[in-house]
Parts: C-alpha cells; sequence; structure tokens
C-alpha cells in the first residue's frame, strides 16, 4: 500500500473551476485497478493550495493511472489556465 500525495496551487479565482476538476479526477480513479480511495483537501490558510490524498495498492498502480487516457481527460490544467505552477507528486510508503 502507498499514499500519493498530489499538492497543486491554483491561480486566484480558479478556485471552483479547480475543485470541480479534482472531482472528476477523483471519480475516474474509482473502479481504477490498485486505487483503494482518495480525498481532497484545501489549506485553510491559504486557499490555493490543494492536497488530493491518495491510497494505492502499490505506486505503479498510481503511475500506470497517469498515463492513462481517462487521467488525461480529466485534467486539461493547462488548456484552463489553472495552476498557478507545476503540480507536486510526493509517495508515503507504509
Amino acid at each position: 500500500m502507498v499514499t500519493i500525495g498530489m499538492n497543486y496551487k491554483v491561480l486566484p479565482g480558479k478556485e471552483e473551476v479547480f475543485e470541480k476538476a479534482c472531482t472528476g479526477v477523483i471519480e475516474a480513479m474509482n473502479g481504477i485497478d490498485g486505487h483503494e480511495k482518495s480525498f481532497l483537501y484545501k489549506d485553510v490558510n491559504d486557499g490555493q493550495s490543494y492536497l488530493i490524498a491518495s491510497e494505492w495498492g502499490s505506486e505503479n498502480a498510481f503511475n500506470d493511472f497517469c498515463q492513462s487516457d481517462k487521467f488525461k481527460q480529466v485534467t486539461n490544467w493547462g488548456k484552463e489556465s489553472i495552476l498557478a505552477g507545476r503540480p507536486s507528486h510526493t509517495v508515503y510508503k507504509q
């Protein structure tokens, strides 16, 4: 089991668009082989900072999902000009 922390900083005024897109990403993860559960968190001290915490059976299962067409269909960050910078992912191994 591995937990992936996906950290995002969004542009001011884009919070609602980002949250809606994340809902789509989390819904897309449901039923993916190796995915257990995911949650979206918003920093109470910085309204533009978010974390998706996602539990996977293995790091490879997560990496496979990130390369999938399903993931690409729900992540149009560049097209929508939502993110303030490049997202960072952290792997927490148990």
